[in-house]
């Protein structure tokens, strides 16, 4: 169905461009994965592209599924971020029978096994990473500035740190907090080797983070250069993994500093916390304790977006804790259409909110 109206009673609309959907390795999320890159365009088309692009619907060409849609003066910089659709393989425009190709040139600063090399039980679908971000990038006011300027990107749950090496690749500054101290042993691990066998100029460390003579937290941070030359100039990106309860975030990040926020919660009934003496919580409750410090380490204007079970916490709850602590939630349109089964437990959403 397009999520787009204007179309000719009774009459499929004329398409002037095509995309052909990335395929993914993983079959439940493959069937969905047309379905989220329509309404993932939808909302570019509404924050980056002036709402050019309409009659957005699956289409078949000569057997094959695309991703059709009308956007006759389609020009360089709109292709520019289209590149960066989450699923985006390439893009053609039509040309009566023809298929004609337009060049995609993603943001993409590294080899893309930085993100998809990692395997293990639970890891969330890098397309859907990608897409998570994404919805969090071209929803705040730094939208425009997702091909120019260094966001700086947090992920509050970051486990093993999908979004962190999602946000690398793009050439974001990065951070991100888990309880789990395994996992946190395992990224650091895994991103220091990956950047060695990579022979990527960096610095990495991990130290202890003491208050008032205690151990609070570890924190693994590196500076990774995009090219050896940027390195030896000094720029380099910044990556930091606090090994401490999200609930303390605001603790390890200054105020107003943080662009965008996306993060996965936990699926299940419960999840790890330290807060408040207790070791597990449900997902909602823990938000409702953590979302007032990361709305803190958002800038004015910066978006954050989160990916939950909607079997464990209904929509209209999450959006009330947003809501309640003083997000502007995007509940209409496109944003609601995310919602996908990832297995028989878990039916996925995401919902995307807005610092005034």
């Amino acid at each position: 169905m397009a999520l787009t109206t204007a179309n000719t009673p009774n009459r499929e609309p004329m398409t002037t461009h095509v995309l052909l959907v990335r395929p993914a390795l993983n079959r439940v999320y493959a069937e969905s994965s047309v379905d989220l890159m329509a309404a993932e365009l939808a909302v570019f088309s509404d924050r980056l592209l002036g709402g050019r692009v309409r009659d957005i619907a699956p289409v078949r060409l000569s057997g094959v599924p695309y991703l059709g849609f009308t956007c006759p003066d389609l020009g360089p910089d709109d292709a520019a971020r289209l590149a960066n659709l989450s699923s985006a393989y390439a893009l053609f425009e039509r040309r009566g029978d023809l298929l004609a190709p337009v060049e995609l040139t993603p943001l993409d600063k590294f080899d893309d096994d930085l993100v998809t090399i990692q395997k293990y039980p639970g890891k969330t679908n890098e397309h859907f990473t990608k897409l998570l971000l994404n919805l969090a990038v071209v929803s705040s006011a730094s939208a425009q500035d997702m091909l120019t300027r260094r966001l700086r990107v947090l992920d509050p749950m970051c486990g093993r740190g999908t979004t962190l090496n999602q946000a690398l690749t793009y050439g974001y500054d990065t951070a991100g907090i888990d309880v789990d101290g395994k996992d946190f042993d395992a990224y650091a691990q895994f991103i220091q080797t990956w950047l060695k066998r990579k022979r990527v100029k960096h610095q990495a460390d991990t130290t202890r983070v003491r208050r008032d003579g205690k151990v609070i937290a570890r924190r693994f941070q590196a500076s990774i250069g995009v090219t050896k030359e940027s390195y030896k100039a000094g720029d380099a990106l910044d990556l930091d993994y606090v090994n401490a309860d999200t609930t303390e975030a605001n603790r390890f990040h200054r105020a107003g500093t943080f662009d965008v926020i996306a993060t996965d919660a936990p699926y299940g009934v419960q999840h790890g916390s330290r807060a408040t003496g207790a070791l597990h919580r449900g997902p909602l409750e823990l938000i409702r304790a953590a979302i007032g410090g990361w709305v803190g380490l958002l800038r004015p204007g910066g978006a954050l977006a989160i990916s939950w079970n909607t079997n464990v916490v209904p929509r209209a709850s999450l959006v009330d804790a947003l809501a309640a602590a003083n997000l502007e939630p995007l509940d209409e349109g496109p944003y609601l259409g995310f919602s996908h089964r990832v297995d028989q437990a878990i039916v996925r959403d995401i919902v995307v909110a807005r610092k005034p």
